[in-house]
């Protein structure tokens, strides 16, 4: 086999976008260019000295990349691939789904005259070219374009179940694309994925009629997810076809861009089948385990997730782990178990998860076990609440996966060990509702007024609405229960144990000591009126400049003049509010409860900018 480039590689591969077993083609051997990471994955210019293309390496072979056996400038000869077209870019995109090293670095890029491909007319320049070319490697046949004709779902089970030899069997699969190499604007196409979640059939109505939808999780074995959603016919045609866990043939779907407000999965697209799509059951062969893809956030970022339908991924360390507790439902009166460990990351921020069912009563057991070595733990799919201001909660499609072998892991434990178990840890709290997707902080979405909440008493019926506001603390009752008696571990609430010591009900054990954590309420008010709003520990702390441990030392020690001097301080200091309205109910009455979410000092720069902008607003409206 050759240790060069392949003559005109490149124009082989644009004419013919699909190689496998069965193709009869030359050897291919290009350079790896401009060879960089992107995600778990890599980039490169795939060259043969005369043409480039941009190219994909999977994420199966990026092992090979990390040990250093596919280097940049060095040669790989390509075993199986697959050639996309963006027409929005109106450029060729070359997907290497197996290949194998030739050579290592060379001393520098290979080059005749390299042009970039970036259209279709650069395989008629490159034939141009060929005629220049009159020396040709032994060996090297050149055959003229073959049309690949790709098969659906169906006629691949077809065969398969027709016995077809393990060669043709292993080309036919190897026609499968994979979901990273999908676009809307491809034409045939076919996958192979496993059903890692199915969603319950729904009913809907609208200005057209009722009808009914489903959807499904697919993921592929390099563990790239879809979401399919199915309406009406197509609901009812596939509902009982896809079963969780199963593997299937799927084409003739349609993608789209993914609306990312309802989205569950990270993919750009999501996939919509009709009832003339075709869906097959990938039996009496190999299935596979799909590969376990994170996303992950950093914890001190979960804010802007609360309560949306978005799912996020965290990598932690656990600082504690409780017993299993019995949780009744609400709607069925079912027990279920449930189990809250608590997690800390490089953002010195930590966050308590929720583990439910199966979950709860075995990975939360094995991570119980081994608490006290303060294990790693990868979470995927997990919903953000806002008990606490920010908690998680496990689903059963979530996976847990303990001291995971990832260059994340392995970072996150480094950071441990060195420092991060000696650093003083904080909650999340609720200061991070104020954070968008960036990392940035704004309190300027959905400014309204007092007046606007209290005489909306309709605001928050069915679940909370957020809002800003700018307001002046007016009023701190001094003789109301301000704080509460917290554990140290996980800040719930503790009782006064039998002999000595406080009990946590949350963790299940005894402490010698515990921590106050505020919890009270206090007026604020602007131009337009007032209202008493609920605050707890963390943005307590801001407004009053002290912790409760500390005014109770103060109340304790310096006396009750001194302690109402200190609250009297908080008051008329202007601060920027997030708040949520909800609806509670109180001896068979409606009342509105507001709650302080994130406080912040006054930006008066921003707060200037923001002032002309509605100055502004209202000229133009005028």
């Amino acid at each position: 086999m050759t240790r060069t480039v392949t003559p005109d590689a490149i124009s082989v591969i644009l004419a013919n976008p699909c190689l496998d077993s069965s193709s009869d083609l030359p050897e291919i051997v290009v350079q790896v260019v401009d060879l960089k990471p992107t995600g778990n994955k890599y980039m490169f210019m795939a060259s043969d000295g005369k043409m480039m293309v941009r190219a994909l390496l999977q994420s199966t072979l990026a092992s090979q990349v990390t040990s250093g056996n596919i280097q940049n400038l060095g040669l790989i000869r390509v075993l199986d691939y697959t050639l996309n077209d963006i027409p929005t870019k109106n450029e060729k995109f070359l997907i290497v789904s197996k290949c194998e090293v030739v050579s290592s670095a060379l001393e520098a890029e290979y080059k005749a005259d390299v042009k970039v491909e970036d259209s279709g007319n650069s395989l008629k320049q490159n034939q141009e070219m060929d005629a220049d070319v009159k020396t040709e490697s032994p060996g090297i046949v050149f055959k003229p374009k073959q049309e690949v004709v790709t098969k659906s779902a169906a006629q691949i089970v077809h065969d398969q179940h027709g016995n077809t030899a393990p060669a043709a069997r292993m080309a036919m699969t190897r026609r499968v694309h994979p979901l990273v190499s999908l676009n809307p604007y491809q034409g045939n196409w076919t996958i192979k994925v496993r059903v890692t979640s199915k969603g319950n059939m729904r009913t809907y109505r609208n200005a057209r009629g009722e009808g009914c939808v489903f959807n499904v999780e697919l993921t592929d074995e390099d563990g790239t997810q879809i979401q399919a959603t199915m309406f009406n016919d197509a609901a009812k045609k596939f509902f009982d076809k896809f079963q969780m866990g199963k593997v299937y043939y799927i084409s003739k779907g349609t993608l789209k861009v993914a609306n990312k407000q309802f989205k569950t999965v990270q993919n750009d697209y999501e996939m919509t089948l009709n009832e003339n799509s075709e869906v097959e059951e990938a039996s009496n062969e190999a299935t596979f385990i799909p590969e376990t893809k994170f996303s992950f956030t950093p914890i001190d970022e979960l804010g802007p997730f609360v309560n949306g339908r978005e799912l996020v991924d965290v990598i932690g360390v656990v600082q504690s782990v409780s017993p299993t507790m019995s949780i009744r439902r609400k709607s069925n009166n079912e027990t279920i178990p449930k189990r809250d460990i608590v997690i800390a990351d490089e953002t010195k921020k930590t966050v308590v998860v929720s583990l439910w069912k199966d979950l709860a009563t075995s990975v939360g057991q094995e991570l119980l076990d081994m608490a006290d070595k303060s294990p790693v733990v990868a979470i995927k799919s997990l919903k953000v609440g806002e008990f606490q201001g920010v908690s998680l909660s496990a689903l059963s499609k979530s996976i847990v996966l303990v001291d995971p072998d990832t260059p994340e892991a392995k970072k996150l434990r480094s950071w441990y060990d060195s420092e991060g178990k000696d650093t003083s840890l904080a909650a999340i709290g609720n200061d991070s509702s104020l954070s968008n997707r960036n990392g940035a902080r704004s309190m300027y979405t959905d400014r309204v007024t007092l007046s606007h909440i209290t005489s909306n008493l309709s605001l928050g019926e069915d679940k909370p609405v957020y809002f800003s506001i700018k307001a002046y603390v007016s009023t701190i009752k001094p003789d109301q229960a301000m704080w509460y008696r917290a554990c140290k571990t996980c800040s719930k609430k503790v009782t006064e144990a039998v002999g000595s010591g406080y009990w946590c009900e949350g963790c299940q054990k005894n402490e010698d000591g515990c921590s106050l954590r505020y919890i009270m309420a206090l007026k604020v008010s602007d131009a337009s009126g007032e209202a008493f709003v609920s605050v707890f520990n963390e943005q307590a702390e801001k407004m009053i400049g002290c912790t409760a441990d500390e005014l109770n030392e103060i109340k304790l020690h310096d006396g009750e003049a001194t302690y109402q001097k200190k609250l009297k301080e908080a008051t008329w200091v202007p601060h920027l509010f997030r708040v949520s309205v909800a609806q509670n109910e109180y001896n068979n009455e409606k009342r509105q409860r507001i709650t302080v979410r994130a406080v912040a000092p006054i930006d008066y720069a921003a707060e200037s900018k923001y002032l002309i902008e509605e100055m502004t607003k209202i000229k133009v409206s005028n």
